[in-house]
């Protein structure tokens, strides 16, 4: 699916047509540079890959310098890739947030707020069990039995536990844009996103 690199800004609130009041997020999105066109006979299919936000080049590596170099664009900070593009575009093509359209539906995946190792209830939902009372100690945010005793006397995979919470790639599909700001590559999207402010994201159609 053809799409954009941006970054999220933060979150407001819009009237609709109908007066309600829409929350939805700000993405900064693009310019995107093509810094590599795949095609299906070098590379086995077809494909755009697109650089985003200014890097200096003491912070890019030299195979890096010499892949920027030979497209002739600056060095980029992210880059990523895409299929589906229509139309052809060349080494050095800039794409900007006009590509999206009002009433548009699109993907976007990004990196989920790392909140450390957490506990069952606050990672996956657990009520608690037990009562404070009846000489229970402090066992309300336990998570109980995670096997049988005798068979299969092993733990399955996938068991709820605590561990790591957040920090992870997450999709949200089928989101609406509600408008475009192209004069400051802006893009304002229906409901929320995954990620902090300022947080690279990936958006595709």
């Amino acid at each position: 699916m053809p799409g954009l690199l941006g970054k999220k800004i933060g979150m407001t609130s819009v009237f609709s047509a109908d007066g309600k009041n829409v929350p939805c997020t700000v993405i900064e999105v693009g310019p995107c540079v093509v810094t590599q066109v795949k095609t299906l006979e070098n590379d086995g299919y077809e494909a755009l890959q697109l650089g985003y936000e200014e890097q200096k080049e003491k912070h890019t590596t030299q195979p890096e310098l010499g892949h920027f170099k030979k497209a002739g664009v600056t060095p980029k900070r992210h880059l990523a890739e895409f299929k589906g593009f229509e139309g052809e575009y060349k080494l050095g093509d800039t794409i900007t947030v006009e590509m999206f359209s009002e009433s548009d539906f699109v993907d976007i995946a990004g990196i989920t707020k790392g909140k450390g190792f957490q506990g069952v209830v606050k990672r996956h939902g657990f009520g608690g069990v037990g009562q404070t009372t009846h000489g229970q100690h402090n066992r309300l945010r336990a998570p109980g039995s995670v096997g049988a005793c005798s068979y299969p006397a092993k733990v399955f995979k996938g068991m709820r536990m605590a561990g790591q919470t957040g920090n992870k790639r997450v999709t949200v599909q089928n989101l609406q844009v509600l408008k475009v700001i192209a004069d400051h590559n802006l893009l304002m999207i229906k409901g929320s996103i995954p990620g902090s402010k300022g947080s690279i994201v990936i958006i595709e159609k």
